[in-house]
Formats: C-alpha cells, structure tokens, sequence
C-alpha cells in the first residue's frame, strides 16, 4: 500500500528511542523526511547517526521549552522547505498515585506532558496547509485508569479532548488531527511501569492474560500505524483515538 509520504515532512518528538523512534523508521520507510527531537543533544546525534540517513535530521529541544515549536519548524524549513505535519509524542509523567504524587510533580507534569503538547500541536497546526496531519501519541489512560500512572491518568483524558477539538478547528483547513493510545508495548517505559507494581514478572503475566494477541507489541507494529494516520493514505480519519494495544481495551 502506497501511503503517499514520498518528500512529505513530518516532525517527530520524543524520537530518539521508543515509540517515537520506531515511528521516525516507518515514516523514513515510505519516503518521507523527519525532523527528529529529543531533550538531550546525545540521544539526538546518537538517534541521527544509527539511523543514517540524509531524510533526517536532528533537534535537541524538549517539548516544555516555549521556544521548541519554532525551532522545529524552522529545521523543518531550513533543510527541505515544507512542513505536512507531527507526531508529537508526550513522553512519560512521573509515576505514582493520587495520595504520593507532589504538587511540584503535577505542575512540572503539567507544563511538560500538557501545555507543551497543546504548544506544540497549535504553532505547528498554524503553518500547515490542506493535508497536514497532527497526531498525538497518548496512552491506553485516555479511556481506562492504569495502576501507578495517576498523572497520566489524569493528563492525558484532557489531551485527547484537545486533539478532538482541534480536529474540529482545523478540519475546515482540510488539517487532520488525531491520538494514537498505545498499550502494553515493550519499551523502557513499560520496563518502569512492570516494575513499579513490585513484581515485574507477575505484572508481565497479568498484562499478557489481559491482551487477546497473549504479548506485548512490538515498537515496530506501532511505528506502521502511526506512519499510516499522519500519512494522506488516512485522509478521512480524524477526531478519532486510535488503539494500538493487541486488543487489549475493553471500551469500545
């Protein structure tokens, strides 16, 4: 299937490892050409550099920072003179629950995995044109609470009702906006959440039991559907949280 993504240019955050990485390596996959970011400038030149190719290039910048939306544009400018849209990966908030998580930990939360993401999502949106395309990455926490992930839990609802509102607002632009919920997925993070339960083994087990596939995704399988949503092949999905979670979700 040909997703139409030769010489588009799409911005990807959080991207040097994860979900956000195996993103960038679908997205290159199909022809297209990314902006890759990162907080620190190792993990950037390091991401860069393993992936080898001339259609990226990368931007230290992290997600809070109020300048980090014009920084990526303009790299996105500079290098190839277009931009056609982001996958804006809101990264992982402290984990804990409603009784043990600080003030200071919802508010730095908040400026990162929620004002940053809003930021970064309205700027980029500002210079797009008919066919641009915005997706968030989110989490399963959208439509069900998971255990220890209590800013998460309560963060991220918010976010998708912004992806769907501003799928409303833009719609009329011919811009497409979309969140992508992401479950048991065997990345770092998931290592920490496994292991925050006390028993990584058992917590393991009782996810697998829970998913009807019986394992966790792979980074890759996300990757493929994240290319496939910001790509002009998805050009009639908007407004819609996508699961990507092995069936995992109970709500329809």
């Amino acid at each position: 299937m040909d997703l139409f993504l030769d010489e588009r240019v799409y911005v990807v955050t959080g991207a040097t490892r994860g979900l956000g990485r195996a993103s960038v390596e679908a997205l290159l996959a199909d022809g297209a050409r990314v902006v890759l970011s990162g907080r620190h400038q190792a993990g950037v030149d390091q991401a860069v550099a393993e992936l080898g190719s001339p259609d990226v290039v990368g931007v230290a910048v992290d997600n809070s920072d109020p300048s980090a939306p014009a920084r990526l544009i303009a790299a996105a400018h500079e290098r190839w003179g277009r931009l056609d849209g982001a996958l804006i990966s809101v990264g992982g908030p402290p984990l804990g629950t409603v009784a043990s998580v600080t003030d200071d930990q919802w508010e730095q939360a908040f400026g990162s995995v929620f004002l940053g993401t809003v930021r970064l999502a309205r700027e980029i949106a500002a210079v797009l044109t008919d066919g641009g395309s915005i997706a968030f990455v989110l989490s399963m926490s959208v439509r069900q609470p998971i255990a220890h992930l209590a800013v998460s839990n309560g963060l991220r609802p918010g976010l998708a009702m912004v992806a769907k509102t501003l799928a409303d607002e833009l719609g009329p632009r011919g811009i497409r906006v979309n969140g992508l919920l992401p479950g048991r997925i065997g990345t770092e993070r998931i290592v920490e959440i496994d292991a925050a339960s006390g028993d990584a083994e058992a917590s393991q087990a009782a996810a697998r039991a829970q998913i009807p596939l019986g394992r966790y995704g792979d980074p890759v399988e996300f990757g493929r559907v994240a290319a496939f949503v910001l790509s002009p092949a998805a050009s009639f999905v908007s407004g819609v949280m996508v699961p990507v979670d092995g069936g995992m979700g109970r709500s329809l």
